[in-house]
């Protein structure tokens, strides 16, 4: 009788083990999941051609409510910016307000989250190229791709027909092949070694999805994230969508 008591003493203790470990482990895992939520990153939104800062509105508005720091950039005579597109003699000039930005705001220890789209791609490639220790991960949210083994003058035999023209738009200054070879020299070791995500847009009717593929096989990124249903303007037409992702690609690429 005696050790029968003690048996079930026993089979009552391993029990009570049992669930507190399991409490324990369900309550790591929601803190650790939990964690992964909150984490707040700065997210550098890069617009297209013709467009502005403005052109990111819905997504500043969620990305910001969700905790993050978010900063979107007026390219050269883009948006509000001062500058004339005839003033502008390189890409480079183009570039600047980016580059610029991530040489004196974003500092030696810290890394941003830099999205392009469409011809934005280009901008933020310049700035992986110079400044790869600042960026966690690069995001082509249906923007031009070049890479060391694929250069713009291939990117621009292979479509044209990649601009967007539409409302509050500002004239853009047509740059040579030759200048943007020269200025977009990308090389494995510091345009290499940030991390890339291409975002696909799956209604696409000025950088056609069958370009989008073409970049993606002539330089593979990290990751590809495809976007169902929206237009060129993914961050109007499916901005929570892209919201969502760009905070899933931050917490992965942290």
């Amino acid at each position: 009788m005696v050790q029968i008591k003690k048996h079930h003493q026993t089979l009552v203790f391993v029990l009570f083990l049992i669930i507190l470990l399991s409490l324990t482990s369900k309550s790591g895992s929601s803190s650790s999941s939990e964690s992964s939520k909150n984490r707040k990153h700065h997210f550098v939104l890069v617009h297209g051609s013709c467009h502005g800062a403005w052109s990111w509105y819905k997504v500043i508005t969620l990305l910001k409510s969700w905790g993050h720091n978010v900063t979107a950039l007026d390219l050269a005579a883009s948006g509000v910016n001062q500058k004339q597109a005839l003033e502008l003699k390189s890409i480079s000039e183009y570039f600047e307000p980016l580059t610029k930005f991530m040489a004196s705001s974003v500092g030696e220890s810290q890394r941003v989250v830099l999205v392009g789209h469409s011809l934005g791609g280009l901008a933020i490639s310049h700035a992986m190229e110079h400044f790869p220790h600042k960026i966690s991960v690069a995001v082509f949210a249906a923007a031009l791709m070049p890479g060391p083994m694929l250069n713009i003058s291939t990117i621009n035999q292979e479509d044209q027909d990649w601009n967007l023209a539409t409302t509050l738009v500002r004239p853009r200054k047509i740059f040579s092949d030759e200048d943007m070879i020269n200025v977009l020299a990308l090389s494995h070791t510091r345009y290499g070694s940030v991390s890339r995500v291409f975002v696909m847009t799956e209604n696409d009717h000025s950088v056609d999805p069958k370009f989008q593929r073409w970049m993606i096989t002539y330089n593979p990124p990290n990751c590809v994230v495809e976007i169902s249903g929206s237009d060129h303007m993914v961050m109007m037409s499916k901005h929570i969508e892209l919201s969502h992702n760009l905070q899933i690609v931050a917490n992965r690429y942290d």
